[in-house]
């Protein structure tokens, strides 16, 4: 079986309240109220609860960041600390300025902005440090820079952009809804968000008309969008309706402490009953939206490797046997894209109705294994589908799991399937 590769990160909590796996800087500014997306998100840190009775008899003034030494750590000489300082340009423009007084080792700058901004996700901080809204003494870097004694790292968060989204009457299947997100069932031949402003049909379209609170993103054309699903791929998706909704369960998300659980239909029967795929994806060299996995890629050569940096872990576990099909389990423990549908590929395992990846679309002659039946082609999207979703609610902060019920054409083919493969009637 494939070892699964581990991450073992040290728990070092700072008296802000987060986690860092390097020396922790230690602010009073409580971090987790600082949101790269609000108009109000410097103005709205908050200082840390734990050391207030330090604070009770001491002047601060406004916009002024103070120290203090955390009572469970040793003192720290002054020139160790940081200092963080913010500022407001009266335009919606929000500025940090970090100095770092002893070097971090092995602290990437992306890595280490995230752990300071918490309602910033890693994209959006990579995004910035791209696009040269983040500086290091005066100049742009990147996101692997590791800070040295002495930085000075400037951060510009520039105000969101409204959402640019044509609402559209188009009905939505809701598995779950309070005042902070909204769940729906995605139906097949539904994109999640659109690529410009005169695409529609989308999940974001349908979501714009079906509620007029949805959380703001980096991004116009994805009001509310935590997470995506492909086209023709069935199954829950989460949209956030408020900004702490969003990046609390995007983070989650990014910190890969959801549970998700999919089902699909196979070619074959695969090997073993239950397995881990431990195959690092990456994009393919010459096809467009097209990803592969090592093996295949080794007889690309070079090129191609060169691509092939991003690790992807699916666990799966087979439910049902049929002749020539089986249906099977997924938990996908990365997200890349395409992974499940390239690592089913990967082990000659095919999803049903996907040909991009070796799959074939399948009517009721492939089945039974019949020649009276019908050769019309009935099953010709991948029979993928998200049944379950396990997450801690943004707000509530307790455990919440969702599950969605199978379209009729995944119900359509697993009857047929119990009905005729798997009295041994089928193909093999």
């Amino acid at each position: 079986m494939p070892r699964v590769r581990s991450q073992v990160l040290t728990p070092l909590v700072a008296e802000a309240g987060y986690h860092l796996p390097y020396p922790p800087c230690r602010p009073c500014i409580d971090t987790n109220n600082v949101d790269a997306n609000s108009a109000d998100a410097f103005i709205s840190a908050q200082p840390n609860p734990s050391i207030l009775p330090r604070l009770a008899n001491s002047t601060i003034p406004p916009n002024h960041t103070r120290m203090a030494r955390p009572p469970h750590h040793d003192p720290l000489p002054e020139n160790d600390l940081e200092v963080l300082e913010t500022f407001d340009n009266g335009e919606g423009v929000r500025k940090a300025r970090i100095t770092v007084r002893r070097k971090l080792p092995g602290a990437r700058l992306d890595k280490y902005l995230v752990s300071r901004f918490k309602k910033a996700s890693r994209s959006i901080i990579q995004k910035l440090i791209k696009s040269g809204e983040v500086l290091v003494n005066g100049k742009p870097t990147k996101n692997s820079y590791e800070m040295e004694g002495g930085d000075v790292i400037e951060i510009t968060f520039q105000p969101p952009e409204p959402y640019d989204v044509v609402p559209e009457d188009i009905p939505l299947d809701i598995v779950y809804e309070d005042d902070y997100i909204l769940a729906i069932n995605k139906p097949i031949n539904m994109i999640a968000h659109p690529a410009n402003r005169t695409q529609g049909g989308t999940v974001a379209n349908a979501v714009a008309f079906y509620s007029k609170e949805l959380a703001q993103t980096d991004d116009p054309f994805r009001p509310g969008i935590i997470h995506r699903l492909d086209k023709n791929t069935t199954g829950l998706m989460v949209i956030a309706k408020t900004d702490e909704a969003h990046w609390r369960i995007s983070r989650q998300f990014e910190d890969r402490t959801t549970e998700k659980v999919y089902h699909a239909v196979v070619h074959g029967a695969p090997e073993f009953d239950e397995d881990i795929i431990d195959v690092p994806i990456g994009q393919h060299p010459t096809v467009h939206d097209r990803y592969i996995a090592t093996g295949f890629a080794e007889r690309l050569g070079s090129k191609f490797e060169k691509r092939l940096h991003r690790n992807a872990v699916t666990r799966y576990k087979v439910l049902e046997r049929f002749s020539g099909f089986s249906l099977i389990e997924l938990y996908p423990k990365t997200g890349r894209t395409h992974q499940l549908r390239i690592h089913m590929s990967h082990i000659k395992h095919p999803i049903v109705g996907d040909p991009f990846y070796g799959g074939r679309n399948i009517g009721m002659q492939h089945v039974t294994g019949r020649p009276s039946d019908s050769p019309d082609l009935i099953w010709k999207r991948q029979m993928l589908h998200a049944c379950r979703l396990t997450f801690t609610h943004p707000i509530k902060q307790e455990p919440i799991t969702l599950e969605a019920p199978y379209p009729q054409d995944f119900i359509d083919l697993l009857a047929a399937l119990r009905e005729y493969a798997a009295r041994g009637k089928g193909r093999r």
